[in-house]
This record gives structure tokens, C-alpha cells and sequence, in this order.
């Protein structure tokens, strides 16, 4: 039997449940464009077996759900397509009661998040080995991760490099004049206890400190409104998330975090485990797309998305057809 969640979560999915009047499961949108083999070929005897597929509503795990979606369909399955699940909690208690096959996580978000973990693992595979062992008595297989990590970051605009000294690392803001250790970063940011506060006082530049960085060099601003605030020059460093599309996009540099204060975060394919002993050939799927999805690419589709307005689904598609996994249906 898998283990219950922790009372708070299990307060916080019913309070979820009830404000989206039992959608928190519902896609927003059903299209996937039709799609073939490639290097995924079909898996024999699971046509027309049904699977289900979560992601959360956020970009990046709408493009990877859709991703998830295209391999299993071409596989054979019968997809149910969950993706566009409202927030962490929702996703996560699909799984674990068996309503959702398979939806791609962030090792950090298990550990910290669904796990109750207080400390992360500074090294990713580490990190993953601990989530994919601690998460086997709720019932979920942990699939080898990608070495993509969307943690949080720091980033400067690139043109304003040379007046900053190239610096390159998190460590290198400490060897500028305290009037330029200025910072845009959310709300959430600026409070959490792996956010502002602790990485400041971990470089050695404490927040509220005249000689570190005083109250008055931070911005609190909206999530989206971090990225073009930076690009702007309304503080030297914003806090980014390291996939975000809007790096490259707006041509900002981010910053070596050299004494590993950020959680990974890397993404892994969760699978049930009951589905997975059913149809193990799972692993085989997932095991040609992991390995794909790195920072860089990620940041490209999620672009694509968010600066271009182009559909999930279909740069999804492009990108797996561009690799060679799918052909176009």
C-alpha cells in the first residue's frame, strides 16, 4: 500500500480540489499533432492500453508532457492527456493515488517540497539517488534524470558585462562596490530559506549589511517582470529560473553559482511503478529522450513558447522530429 501523504498536503490538494471544482485534473487543451515512428518505435501488445499522461501549467512542463504524450502515443498507447494540471500539489497527489501513469519532476521539488526534506543534496546525482530510493514506498519509479536543471540562478544583462568586471560567478558580485550588487528577484524569492537571504549571506555579502547589500539595492517585482527589468538595468542581477526561455532571448548571462547554494533540480520521467513492471519497455522510451534535454534546449523551446507564441504541442513535436524519435503522422 503506498504511504499517505502528509496531513498538510493532503489539506492543501482538497483545498486545490474544491477551488477548481474537481478540474485540477483536465488538460486545457487536448491537440497533439499526429505523429509516427521514428527511433521510438511501438511496443507490442499495449495498442489500445490506456495511459495517462500529467504535467503542471507552466510552460516548460506543458512542452515535456506533450513530449511524454507524442513518444507513448507513437508507442501505441491509448494516451490520456492530463497536462496543464493547476500547481505542484494537484500533480503530485495524481500520482501517488494512482490517477496519473507518468509526468516528468524536478528532483529538488520532491525532496524539498513532497518529501519534507530540509536539506538538500548538493550533488545532482546524489540528489536523484535519494528522491528515487525515499519515493519507492509511495509507489513511483524515478526514471534517470536529464541534465537539465531548472534551478534558480542569477543573471546580468551581457552588454553590461565590462562595466562589471566580466564577473562570472556568484562569488565575483562580492568583488564589486556595494552600489552595484543591486537585485530584482519575486516576493516568493526574497523570503524562502534557499532564496535571497541565505545565498547573500552564503557569498558573504549579507542582505541589510551596509557592507554587503543594503535593503535599498533590491527590487521585488512580479515573476515576469524580473527578466525584462534586468535586460533594462533596473538592478545588475535578476533572479531567473536556468531553462527559462527568456535567457537567451533577451542575451542575459547567467551566473556560476560556485558554492553550490541552489538546490538541482534536475527533471526526471516518473513513472508509477505498477505501470512500469506492466510495461517496462517504459524505460527503453524515455531512455532516448532524457538524455536530450539539457539547459540550452530547454531554454530554446521554452522560447519558442513564451516569446515566439508558438503552441506546446507542436514544439514538441518539431523538436522530436528534429532528433530523430518521431516522424510527422
Amino acid at each position: 500500500m503506498r504511504a499517505r501523504p502528509a496531513a498538510g498536503l493532503a489539506a492543501l490538494v482538497l483545498a486545490v480540489t474544491a477551488a477548481t471544482s474537481g478540474c485540477g485534473l483536465q488538460a486545457a487543451t487536448q491537440y497533439t499533432p499526429p505523429s509516427a515512428p521514428g527511433s521510438i518505435e511501438p511496443i507490442d501488445g499495449v495498442e489500445g492500453d490506456e495511459i495517462v499522461v500529467g504535467a503542471k501549467n507552466f510552460t516548460e512542463q506543458l512542452i515535456l508532457g506533450k513530449i511524454a504524450v507524442i513518444a507513448l502515443q507513437v508507442a501505441g498507447f491509448d494516451v490520456v492527456d492530463r497536462t496543464n494540471i493547476p500547481g505542484s500539489v494537484p500533480a503530485r497527489q495524481g500520482m501517488v493515488d494512482g490517477d496519473i501513469d507518468m509526468e516528468w519532476e524536478y528532483t529538488g521539488t520532491a525532496w524539498l517540497s513532497y518529501l519534507g526534506e530540509s536539506e538538500p543534496i548538493p550533488d545532482p546525482q546524489e540528489q536523484w539517488e535519494a528522491v528515487r530510493d525515499a519515493d519507492a514506498a509511495n509507489g513511483l519509479t524515478w526514471l534517470p534524470p536529464a541534465e537539465a536543471n531548472n534551478t534558480y540562478a542569477f543573471a546580468v544583462r551581457s552588454e553590461a558585462l565590462p562595466e562589471l568586471g566580466n564577473v562570472s560567478t556568484l562569488s565575483g558580485i562580492a568583488e564589486l562596490p556595494v552600489e552595484e550588487r543591486t537585485f530584482c528577484v519575486e516576493s516568493e524569492f526574497a523570503s524562502r530559506n534557499d532564496g535571497l537571504g541565505p545565498m547573500l549571506e552564503t557569498y558573504g555579502i549579507p542582505l541589510g549589511d551596509p557592507q554587503g547589500v543594503p535593503r535599498d539595492n533590491i527590487s521585488i517585482l512580479d515573476t515576469g517582470a524580473v527578466y525584462e527589468a534586468t535586460d533594462d538595468g533596473l538592478c545588475n542581477f535578476g533572479e531567473v529560473f536556468t531553462t527559462d526561455g527568456r535567457i537567451p532571448a533577451l542575451d542575459l548571462t547567467v551566473l556560476e553559482d560556485d558554492r553550490n547554494f541552489f538546490p538541482a533540480y534536475n527533471i526526471s520521467p516518473v513513472v508509477l511503478t505498477e505501470t512500469l513492471a506492466e510495461y517496462p519497455e517504459l524505460a527503453d522510451v524515455f531512455g532516448q529522450i532524457t538524455p536530450l534535454l539539457t539547459d540550452e534546449v530547454l531554454q530554446e523551446l521554452n522560447a519558442r513558447v513564451d516569446v515566439a507564441g508558438e503552441e506546446p504541442a507542436d514544439v514538441a513535436l518539431d523538436w522530436m522530429v528534429s532528433e530523430g524519435l518521431v516522424t510527422r503522422g
